[in-house]
């Protein structure tokens, strides 16, 4: 359910497009973006829908809440919604506009940072140099009129330049860095005794942090769980040994951490592709 106040100035823009194969083949494309010169009164409610949004100010102020989280953001300030959890955005009270550029989002990009823009769909502001956000959104909305080949792969362009630098500045922040350290050292960690029976509690030894934190951390940082890190660990330093190495297939196994053959086998097999002696043999090849 979406409810909202329209109050903005006529100058305001509201771009619409339908993606067509060029734009959904990219990582990043947009259904919807505008230029709202959002006057006192302005104000959106929505329920659910099937997109990221993207915000940025310019002048004034927004007021956005979302899974009681209120956030106030300011002039050279941006975030990322997931529009599939409720939210409010709209003027911030005490102030009469709200200058303000937006885009409905979608792709593999934006979902792959979620997770560091808007971690637990939390609103997190972030600021973002005006040079950098007024190009790239004025880029975005000529590229919506256009709605060529071209046009997709460069409003595709122009999202990554905004999210991965929002991204960067999100992770070089003061508050991530401790943070960034922690995961560095239980990365090092597993690098370092992969081969052995590992468990979380090691990794949370020095952490002083709860386990689903950590967990939400991790996969902020690395994209993935420690399990699955592992696992992916494991199996690049056994494609290593299948290539430098004659070992046994069995032998290759154990050096790597894994119990029997068989299930190095299994799942080297489904990570990779082909299996152990299969992979092997094309390494020779290519050699």
């Amino acid at each position: 359910m979406l409810t909202f106040n329209m109050d903005v100035e006529p100058r305001s823009r509201w771009l619409r497009t339908t993606p067509g194969a060029a734009a959904l083949a990219q990582p990043y494309f947009c259904t919807e973006a505008g230029q709202f010169f959002g006057r006192a009164r302005f104000a959106t409610a929505r329920t659910d829908k099937e997109c990221f949004l993207l915000l940025y100010t310019v002048e004034g102020a927004g007021l956005i809440e979302q899974n009681d989280t209120q956030v106030t953001l300011g002039p050279g300030c941006a975030l990322l919604l997931d529009c599939r959890t409720p939210q409010n955005y709209g003027t911030a009270p005490g102030h009469d506009a709200w200058h303000h550029y937006w885009a409905q989002i979608e792709g593999s990009g934006v979902h792959a940072l979620a997770s560091i823009l808007c971690p637990e769909k939390r609103p997190e502001p972030v600021e973002l140099a005006p040079d950098t956000a007024l190009e790239s959104f004025g880029t975005l909305l000529n590229c919506l009129e256009t709605e060529t080949a071209a046009s997709a792969v460069t409003a595709a362009l122009a999202l990554h330049n905004l999210l991965a630098t929002m991204a960067q500045r999100q992770l070089a922040a003061d508050s991530a860095a401790a943070n960034r350290r922690m995961i560095d050292e239980a990365v090092a960690h597993i690098r370092t005794h992969y081969a052995e029976s590992l468990c979380l509690d090691e990794l949370l030894a020095s952490a002083h942090i709860s386990k689903s934190y950590f967990l939400r951390l991790f996969r902020q940082y690395m994209g993935t769980t420690p399990y699955n890190f592992l696992l992916c660990y494991r199996i690049t330093k056994a494609k290593e040994l299948l290539a430098q190495t004659d070992l046994p297939v069995g032998a290759v196994a154990h050096q790597v951490g894994f119990g029997d053959e068989s299930n190095f086998s299994t799942r080297f097999t489904a990570m990779v592709g082909q299996s152990p002696l299969r992979y092997r043999k094309s390494t020779l090849r290519a050699r």
